[in-house]
């Protein structure tokens, strides 16, 4: 029996994957703003590459998603915006890999990055090579939606990497054809077949040599580390202070209260406090953590005066949030802008923000 999306290990979508949803919405008449706002859900937050977004969350949004616009192949749609440099570290990875079957090798060991919670394996029989897509978490109205975004998707990413539609690759799915898959169909450059035992990429042994057209040996062996040290770290993540962070991160308005961040979790107040507590944390912790890793991106990054930055962060004036970051940091605001600019690092990398001891 498969665990829910509630009582599973959450390790978050990326966020930008529904910054891409959000603006499909947009081409299809739905007031995506407004949706995401009624979800908990700050817009701009989601056009972050580094940042993921809580699984009940990401399921609340595509769900009423796809009743808002009444279109059940929101996956499918959204496969065709996956370009391969969104994918972060993989995405590099895959691009710079020799061959198709190099790319596939790479998906296979690292999609948990980017589609938590579902598996990729391979199987050879004769002549074909089977990527069976499996997942072991019930997660319901999201699954249909990710499973049809990573399968049509992968068929994208073959023509982007090789330059066309690989040939000879066909979709298995598993279950009866959905009604609304025969608007899809003829846009689908493959054979897609329902009522199969597997979710399943089938791929000749022959085309897994294709070249791909973006081959970079110092590249991929980098992008491939990259992947490594964040698989480690997203598991280092799974615990439950790291799933409240999530939802603080992206929430709307910020700073979320308490109850509203347990809620989104389907835990009570008190177990929220109790499991924070069981990991040396606090719910205060955590907002301040967040505050602060803003308001340093805000000074190094935009021209935001002081109250501007004090009222983004859910401050009440620019006096506290000046005395909070002194607090946290040992300087004040307008010092740290000063030295971050005089240092000349502002279109570096962030560096972690110090924190005062």
């Amino acid at each position: 029996m498969r665990a829910s999306v509630s009582t599973g290990q959450d390790l978050g979508m990326p966020a930008i994957y529904l910054h891409l949803l959000a603006e499909l919405l947009n081409t299809i008449g739905v007031d995506e703003q407004d949706l995401l706002l009624r979800v908990g859900l700050d817009p701009a937050r989601l056009q972050s590459t580094n940042l993921r977004v809580s699984q009940p969350q990401a399921s609340e949004f595509v769900t009423r998603a796809i009743i808002e616009s009444g279109e059940p192949g929101l996956g499918i749609l959204l496969a065709r915006e996956l370009k391969l440099p969104l994918h972060g570290a993989l995405g590099t990875a895959v691009m710079s890999s020799r061959t198709l079957g190099d790319a596939m090798e790479l998906v296979t060991r690292y999609l948990t990055l980017r589609v938590p919670h579902l598996k990729v394996s391979k199987r050879e029989n004769g002549s074909l090579a089977w990527y069976l897509v499996s997942c072991g978490i019930d997660l319901g109205p999201l699954q249909g939606f990710i499973m049809d975004a990573m399968l049509f998707g992968c068929v994208s990413m073959g023509a982007q990497l090789t330059g066309s539609v690989v040939d000879g690759l066909r979709i298995l799915r598993r279950g009866p054809e959905p009604a609304y898959f025969q608007r899809f169909r003829a846009r689908i450059p493959v054979p897609v077949e329902f009522g199969a035992t597997e979710n399943a990429l089938v791929i000749p042994l022959a085309r897994l040599s294709l070249p791909v057209r973006f081959t970079d040996d110092q590249l991929a062996a980098s992008s491939r580390a990259q992947c490594e040290e964040a698989l480690q770290q997203l598991t280092e993540d799974a615990g439950f202070a790291c799933r409240v962070r999530r939802v603080i991160e992206t929430s709307y308005p910020f700073p979320p209260k308490l109850a509203r961040v347990a809620g989104t979790l389907f835990v009570s107040d008190r177990t929220l406090k109790r499991r924070l507590h069981e990991e040396d944390a606090s719910f205060q912790q955590l907002v301040d953590r967040v505050r602060l890793e803003r308001a340093a991106d805000l000074l190094r990054n935009t021209a935001m005066n002081l109250s501007q930055i004090a009222d983004a962060l859910g401050y009440a004036d620019a006096a506290n949030f000046t005395r909070a970051f002194k607090r946290w940091t040992g300087t004040s605001p307008s010092q740290y802008r000063n030295t971050w600019k005089a240092a000349g690092v502002g279109k570096k990398t962030a560096e972690r923000v110090p924190v005062a001891g």
